[in-house]
């Protein structure tokens, strides 16, 4: 049981990895690919249905859902059309099937899969957006399926179900127009025996923990807010208690993990459309996002007090998580402009415009041996080396639409594209 329940280098168990970080500092994944010609393609398993959540990785397993519907026109956004999504709702309040996936690491094979919900989806969706947005979490004991208004579910890692809580709908979309709905997308933390889930919707917006073997609602923490995607971030820097960082349209909030507690608030004027998740760098927190994403601040707090170290009026993304690596800090915009950040003193290190081939991001990049992985919505993932001088190592196309965030395991990078899982090695040569 103690084997089953220790991360190890190669797992990858929550929305961007170990602590939300998106950095591994073990991981040794390709740097270049080709699809077409299987070229470091350690394996491709097809995806039924539509989900944008990330895949998970513990020890020789991975972790994924989806939503399954049978109108062909469910499916996502074709390469090139995501800018012109608009705000607009889809059409497929249609039966779903919604499923939680598991597959060997090694090989790809499908392990097992499990339909734990079926019916008409409760909201909406954005066009851009899926009926399983929700990046899973594992401890190794238990797998957490966050599947927005049809429920928290939680398995052991064959599947079997242990317990369910129904946090009803989960309305969310346009700030001041609820007839926009955009469908969920905030992903739950594991953190100790908790699951932390971040609700924030048009009405009786709360932040709660459960107990992860049981699902008891162990606290609540309600508050009036705005719609948001964001997921929160369990903040654990040495010397202090561990503050739950939530990124929220009216305020950035501080709360006790152990009660719920508000500890301390930060107000951001006229904030909406949160998706940003705050990303920990040594004592402080790093809070982006917001539309509209050009106007928007980059915010440094120091997690313990919510005292404001430094703050850059403009610059954030609107829809992508930062990542902080090597004492810097990386920002990609919707429209693919890249700056670089120090932790410390926030000062720019350089801006730099991706090739305009690059399209539009909504993935999260994710880093290690000395690269930064960026990830558009078409397919194009662009590799940049680490350090205060922007260098263009490679560029690999997935010919598939991408939204979910990529893993990190060991010498592996697990892609989720709109129709595939694939599992990215370096060959060896000799």
């Amino acid at each position: 049981m103690l084997l089953a329940t220790t991360p190890v280098a190669q797992d990858w168990p929550s929305f961007r990895g170990l602590h939300g970080g998106g950095v591994s500092v073990d991981a040794d994944p390709p740097l270049r690919w080709n699809i077409g010609s299987s070229t470091n393609v350690a394996w491709r398993m097809p995806i039924p249905g539509l989900g944008h959540s990330s895949p998970i990785v513990w020890h020789d397993r991975i972790f994924l859902t989806t939503a399954v519907s049978d109108l062909p026109a469910s499916r996502a956004l074709t390469l090139g059309e995501s800018d012109r999504a608009g705000i607009e709702s889809a059409s497929d309040q249609v039966p779903h099937r919604w499923q939680v996936l598991a597959f060997d690491r090694s090989t790809g094979r499908q392990l097992w899969a499990r339909t734990i919900h079926q019916g008409v989806p409760r909201v909406k969706r954005h066009v851009k957006a899926s009926h399983a947005s929700a990046t899973p979490a594992t401890d190794g004991r238990v797998l957490i399926a966050m599947l927005g208004s049809e429920g928290l579910y939680a398995f052991d890692l064959d599947g079997k179900q242990l317990w369910r809580q129904d946090l009803g709908a989960l309305s969310v979309g346009l700030a001041d127009d609820p007839t926009y709905e955009w469908g969920p997308a905030s992903s739950p933390v594991i953190h100790g025996n908790s699951v932390i889930v971040q609700n924030d919707r048009y009405q009786d917006s709360y932040l709660a923990a459960f107990d992860v073997r049981t699902g008891k609602e162990l606290w609540r923490s309600s508050r009036q807010e705005r719609p948001s995607w964001s997921t929160p971030l369990v903040h654990t820097a040495t010397g202090s208690d561990p503050v739950i960082v939530v990124n929220s349209p009216f305020f950035i909030r501080g709360h006790d993990l152990a009660n719920g507690r508000e500890r301390w608030r930060v107000a951001d004027e006229d904030g909406q459309v949160k998706v940003s998740t705050p990303v920990g760098a040594g004592d402080l927190a790093i809070v982006t996002g917001g539309y509209p994403s050009a106007g928007r601040p980059i915010r440094a707090i120091r997690a313990s007090t919510g005292a404001v170290v430094w703050e850059h009026p403009r610059g954030s993304p609107y829809t992508s998580t930062p990542i902080v690596y090597d004492g810097l800090l990386y920002i990609v915009t919707d429209n693919g402009i890249v700056s670089a950040y120090g932790v410390a003193d926030g000062q720019r290190v350089y801006q730099q415009r991706l090739p305009p081939a690059a399209g539009t991001f909504s993935a999260s990049p994710v880093a290690a041996a000395g690269r930064i992985y960026f990830t558009s919505e078409d397919g194009q993932v662009f590799v940049v080396r680490a350090g205060p001088q922007y260098q263009l190592l490679a560029t690999n196309d997935m010919d598939d639409a991408c939204m979910a965030t990529p893993a990190l395991s060991g010498d592996l990078l697990v892609m989720r594209t709109k129709s595939h899982l694939y599992a990215l090695r370096q060959r060896t040569v000799g």
